[in-house]
């Protein structure tokens, strides 16, 4: 069963989410970054929104939920781990558990690294995840409360989604993710073409989302931590792959 996704801009970099059930009308909400935004969207659609899900508690995620869950009377879910942290939560949840949005099952990823409690959820019978702050476009959410090893045990169970997997992730940060990954990962082909198509959607105001698993296997450093070419050019060939993980996220931090 398909899902239809309203996909648009929030504050600067943001991306706020509407996924609806053609069938039934259902809609969640996925993220609160900007009440107007959010607003404009449901009105420009139709769809009404009767769930939040929640990845993270950072403000740019989470800025919105109560002035949406007044408006549209919705419910809000989100990591138990955050839920303190968590404007509105009626609902927390954590790693394997399962709940329903829009007449879907939606699965639960703990995928710490970004924020300590980060989630991400799976939707399998719509083949799409929600990965929030944690797995971007060719890139990868920083490091604020959690570890290397962290981050890259939660970006091994994304990578091990089924590779069609369509991938929506919570800001717009592709073309620089690009320009960095080429300097770790230079000789990579699908890269490069990736970062031309990056280019010219850039330079038309269009989107570069979604992206999907297999794509990200196949561009992004942070899943390529065992990719040898990578790792020469780290002059870190037989380093663990938390070592080579950590250093590529330092060198992106600084970047």
């Amino acid at each position: 069963m398909a899902l239809e996704i309203e996909q648009f801009m929030c504050r600067e970099d943001n991306f706020g989410i509407l996924a609806r059930n053609p069938k039934t009308g259902e809609t969640f909400l996925v993220d609160a970054p900007e009440e107007l935004a959010i607003v404009e969207a449901v009105e420009r659609t139709g769809w009404r929104p009767s769930m939040l899900i929640v990845t993270h508690h950072h403000r740019d995620h989470v800025e919105a939920n109560l002035a949406v869950k007044e408006r549209y009377g919705l419910r809000i879910i989100g990591p138990a781990a955050e839920a303190s942290k968590i404007p509105g939560i009626d609902r927390s949840v954590s790693e394997g558990e399962r709940f329903e949005a829009a007449g879907h099952a939606v699965e639960v990823i703990a995928t710490p690294g970004h924020t300590a409690g980060h989630v991400s959820y799976f939707i399998p019978e719509a083949g799409i995840a929600f990965t929030g702050d944690t797995l971007f476009a060719i890139g990868c959410g920083r490091l604020f409360e959690g570890r290397a090893g962290d981050m890259l045990s939660s970006l091994r169970k994304l990578a091990a989604l089924p590779l069609e997997t369509e991938v929506y992730c919570g800001h717009e940060y592709t073309l620089s993710n690009a320009r960095f990954a080429l300097s770790v990962d230079p000789t990579n082909s699908a890269l490069k073409e990736r970062a031309r198509q990056v280019e010219e959607l850039r330079k038309r105001g269009r989107a570069t989302l979604p992206t999907t698993i297999g794509k990200e296997m196949a561009t992004n450093p942070f899943l390529r931590w065992h990719d040898p070419a990578i790792r020469r050019n780290l002059g870190m060939k037989d380093a663990t792959d938390e070592a080579v993980f950590a250093e590529i996220r330092k060198r992106k931090d600084v970047f």
